[in-house]
């Protein structure tokens, strides 16, 4: 479940991060364009504060979830049309689909965050999901 996080608030990493891919530099650089590294591991525990809450968005349906969508809409449409034979085996695929349709129902909306670490990284468009609020009894 994703936790609630307001700007300004003090939060900790849920877990162990590793970020890899192109690093592209924000201003002219003499590294230049596309530069590659390697991998950069954050800890959990690591410690920041959150500068900007996005509005929560609709997670992004897999195949599996548009397909459950798709064919319980036919069943629903044109179900009472179908020959039995028919009407069962959609009613057997959908019922096969369910589990990731429940699963995605259970995520609920996404929430991205700015978050700025204490260590001077910065995470944005990171989902909310990653963080811990940091309570008394959590390093702040």
């Amino acid at each position: 479940m994703t936790p609630r996080l307001q700007e300004g608030q003090r939060v900790t990493l849920a877990a162990d991060l590793r970020l890899a891919g192109t690093v592209v530099a924000a201003e002219d650089s003499p590294a230049g364009e596309g530069a590659v590294a390697g991998s950069l591991a954050l800890a959990s525990g690591t410690a920041g504060t959150v500068e900007r809450v996005d509005a929560p968005r609709e997670r992004e349906q897999g195949h599996a979830v548009r397909e459950y969508v798709r064919l319980k809409a036919l069943m629903d449409d044109f179900g009472h049309q179908m020959p039995p034979a028919s009407r069962l085996q959609l009613a057997e695929q959908i019922t096969s689909l369910e589990p990731e349709w429940i699963a995605h129902g259970e995520h609920g909306p996404r929430v991205a965050v700015r978050v700025r670490l204490d260590n001077g990284f910065v995470l944005d468009g990171a989902d909310a999901d990653l963080f811990a609020p940091a309570g008394p009894d959590r390093p702040s």
